[in-house]
């Protein structure tokens, strides 16, 4: 998420920015129109652990999947346990949540933390500020206590935002985000949730896995300190973390009925539970969505039949000597209007020189994703 932040600043006017907007529009009035704000907004925490007669510490927690663009789920900060849901981002490493000294229009529908109302709350003396695709935050960090089913971390520094310049956030049923990038990704030095996790030994395993599923069914979770293999088929074949700053990988090509259109010498490619699509150079994605026969249709957003899923092919990412094909399925995005779009987006290169690509979660979710901080590797496997 993260780095489209970047990308979303370079180019205001891109579909990189517009696309969740319109979408964001579009569920608002979904939502209201069928009266499931209120259910979005109930408070439905629970968590399936799983310890062994080692009393290993692992934890199956829901996720909620709003539209196939963004997966969030709940946790509590303070003492007593304020709950609130948030984003899972493996695009960032910060955890933020709306404050009660937040007026804007972002923070007005949602669930806000008082520090006043936590007795273990401390205050510290930084502050944070940056701008993503979900608006522009400003806010401090604090510490205390955060729980995640029945995982709890004690001195979590988190930020809480009083300014939220967002046309997101008013309308999605979060009121924040959980990053689970490497350290190097996070603000101020602070220690990650997953880093705490680990340092207070809460987790029995350095690793956690995601499993994501489309809009038309429950299920979405994510997974902390170990991995339950009945949510994947087959192995998960590894392949080794490029560079320790985004969850970022080699691809080694990308193809069409075996011709290549993409990294034909190797590229970056970044593993984002925080992004909705697939984005790369502006270039490579033009002739993707000619192949798929998608056609422009507002800014760099494309339209393609909703109807062709017998007869255009499927993207194939070969990873690690792996080949993950992206089926029409995966790749055609229905809206309510009736309408379909492409889920390939381009911007990439307005932020790095070298072909980099951002897998997100129409990628992930064919794709069982397992994020191993021990070992700096990322495993995949075909979901059930």
């Amino acid at each position: 998420m993260k780095l489209l932040g970047i990308l979303g600043l370079v180019a205001l006017s891109e579909c990189i920015v517009i696309i969740p907007l319109m979408k964001m529009s579009t569920m608002q009035k979904t939502l209201k129109g069928k009266n499931l704000m209120n259910s979005f907004l109930e408070e439905h925490a629970y968590s399936l652990s799983q310890n062994s007669a080692n009393d290993q510490k692992f934890s199956t927690h829901p996720l909620r999947n709003l539209k196939d663009m963004f997966y969030f789920g709940n946790i509590s900060i303070g003492t007593p346990p304020k709950q609130f849901s948030v984003l899972f981002d493996t695009g960032s490493s910060d955890l933020w949540v709306s404050s009660v000294f937040c007026h804007d229009p972002g923070c007005s529908k949602h669930r806000l933390f008082n520090p006043r109302g936590s007795t273990t709350f401390q205050m510290t003396d930084r502050h944070m500020h940056f701008c993503n695709e979900l608006g522009d935050i400003t806010g401090f960090f604090g510490r205390d206590i955060v729980r995640i089913g029945d995982l709890v971390i004690m001195n979590q520094t988190f930020a809480l935002t009083y300014r939220q310049i967002s046309k997101i956030l008013p309308f999605v049923p979060f009121e924040g985000v959980l990053g689970l990038g490497y350290p190097s990704l996070a603000t101020s030095r602070i220690i990650p949730v997953f880093d705490s996790l680990m340092l207070q030994k809460v987790i029995s395993e350095p690793v956690f896995a995601f499993y994501l599923n489309n809009k038309e069914k429950n299920g979405s979770v994510v997974m902390l300190g170990g991995v339950d293999h009945s949510y994947y088929k087959g192995e998960l074949n590894w392949v080794p973390v490029s560079k320790s700053l985004y969850w970022q990988i080699t691809v080694d090509r990308i193809s069409v009925n075996g011709k290549v259109i993409g990294c034909s010498s190797r590229c970056q490619a970044i593993l984002d539970t925080g992004t909705a699509f697939v984005h790369g150079p502006t270039r490579l994605i033009t002739n993707i969505q000619r192949l798929v026969r998608a056609r422009p249709y507002h800014g760099c957003q494309y339209l393609i039949s909703c109807h062709v899923h017998t007869t255009i092919p499927p993207i194939i990412f070969t990873i690690n000597g792996i080949d993950y094909p992206m089926h029409p399925e995966d790749y055609i995005v229905t809206s309510t209007c009736n309408l379909c779009f492409s889920a390939f987006l381009g911007g990439t290169e307005k932020v790095t020189k070298s072909e980099t690509w951002i897998l997100g979660d129409a990628f992930l979710r064919r794709y069982f994703s397992v994020f191993d901080r021990g070992n700096h590797r990322i495993g995949l496997a075909p979901a059930v």
